[in-house]
């Protein structure tokens, strides 16, 4: 009698293990997971100073030329959100807000308390917000901006009718004035980037804003429209004018990344070809640094044709210490190949930017990684312009003083227990 028990209990245990193994397995299936990956075969890319640079570029990326200038340029939470409420305040006839990142707390109030009052006084406001990173803030938070006259949408609501797709996320940062300014970068409205996150560093997370104007915040405009049809809103054009304005200004490369695939990433292609394309330098910095195995072969072989490479990333303080650890278990080959990496120390490192040669900026929500490339939604201004190239370059410097240079040595004896969890996560690589 005992031994049937006890066979009955083993039976039933290893069919609810073998059930789970089965349906992580199709989960991580109907991902693509184990789908064969698309390479890059890139060569002779123009270099960044010929005239052909931008516009091949533009074509492999599946990215549109319009133009403008940058007219302002920000680091840190305290000055990034001053000229974010200083540009609302500013507004005459409409603000329209997209980002993945509200969060509770103060920031999020003062961004309420802003527009409302703007709403109020007859501006129209439209917030775009991504359904999974608003998801902590409470109904009545919502209510009371849509009281106030606000008009919202939830990108990717979540469905039962497709649970997958709701994997998918809109993770741009984009401010736009009157159809007029347009204020670009990383940064959500959350205190964590005041440095009052789990880690407690009371040191502001290490971010950027720009300004653009001219043409292109006509462009940037459309971008949005986009994303609120497909969020259930309306667009009426007796409000928006959409009309293309001449100028002489410096050309901006606008990579959108649309409903990306491992087929057709226009991020991927970005990177991919400012990359190959470089000459002397390659300074890129992304918190959640997890390039592909093409992206690092078109790394090494730029650190082996000459160019000098630097990756800024996040360290020890950061928000995710799985991703920490399972970016670190890429860093062997492009240490071997002479790739510096640098972890930044204080706190948590969030630009992302690329930095070509003397002065090509790629700038925007996109971070070095299979999320980016494969699966949000995501918005790059890519330009050549020392006024914004040279407050990049200092921002860079700036933080490389103040990070850990990645060594083999040190590699090598790093903690078991981050050796497990970063081998672990690569399981799901494609997925982080």
């Amino acid at each position: 009698m005992m031994i049937e028990l006890i066979a009955e209990w083993l039976g039933s245990v290893g069919g609810i293990v073998l059930f789970f193994v089965l349906l992580i397995f199709l989960t991580l299936y109907l991902r693509g997971v184990f789908r064969e990956r698309r390479q890059y075969h890139l060569k002779n890319v123009p270099a960044p100073d010929a005239e052909s640079f931008g516009f091949t570029v533009a074509c492999l990326s599946d990215s549109f030329i319009s133009c403008g200038k940058v007219t302002g340029f920000w680091v840190e939470a305290e000055r990034i959100y001053a000229a974010r409420f200083d540009a609302i305040a500013k507004a005459k006839e409409s603000i329209q807000f997209e980002t993945f990142i509200i969060l509770p707390g103060d920031r999020a109030d003062q961004f309420a308390e802003a527009i409302v009052k703007k709403s109020r006084e007859g501006v129209k406001v439209q917030v775009l917000i991504d359904d999974f990173g608003t998801q902590s803030l409470p109904k009545s938070y919502w209510k009371n901006l849509e009281d106030a006259g606000v008009e919202v949408r939830f990108f990717n609501e979540f469905s039962w009718k497709d649970i997958l797709y709701h994997l998918k996320r809109n993770h741009r940062k984009l401010l736009l004035i009157d159809g007029n300014v347009a204020l670009v970068g990383g940064a959500g409205f959350a205190d964590d980037w005041d440095g009052k996150d789990k880690n407690n560093s009371q040191v502001p997370w290490l971010d950027y804003e720009v300004r653009y104007q001219g043409p292109v915040v006509t462009r940037l405009q459309g971008i949005f429209l986009q994303h609120w049809l497909d969020a259930g809103g309306t667009a009426d054009f007796t409000e928006h004018h959409l009309c293309p304005h001449e100028s002489d200004e410096e050309p901006i490369i606008v990579t959108a990344g649309e409903d990306p695939s491992y087929r057709d990433s226009g991020i991927r292609a970005l990177f991919q070809s400012l990359i190959a394309g470089a000459r002397r330098r390659i300074w890129i910095a992304s918190p959640y640094f997890l390039p592909d195995p093409n992206s690092r072969e078109l790394l090494l072989e730029a650190r082996k044709r000459g160019v000098e490479i630097r990756i800024l990333t996040m360290g020890k303080r950061c928000d995710k210490p799985y991703v920490h650890y399972t970016s670190r278990e890429l860093y062997p080959c492009l240490l071997k190949g002479g790739i510096e990496i640098y972890e930044y120390q204080p706190s948590m490192m969030h630009a992302k930017v690329l930095l070509i040669d003397e002065d090509w900026v790629s700038m925007g929500s996109a971070n070095f990684d299979p999320r980016s490339f494969f699966q949000n939604e995501e918005l790059n201004l890519t330009l050549r312009d020392r006024y914004l190239a040279e407050p990049m370059e200092s921002l860079f410097l700036g933080a490389f003083e103040k990070s850990y240079l990645a060594n083999w040595k040190d590699w090598k004896k790093r903690p078991l227990k981050e050796r497990a969890i970063g081998r672990f996560s690569l399981l799901f690589y494609w997925q982080l």
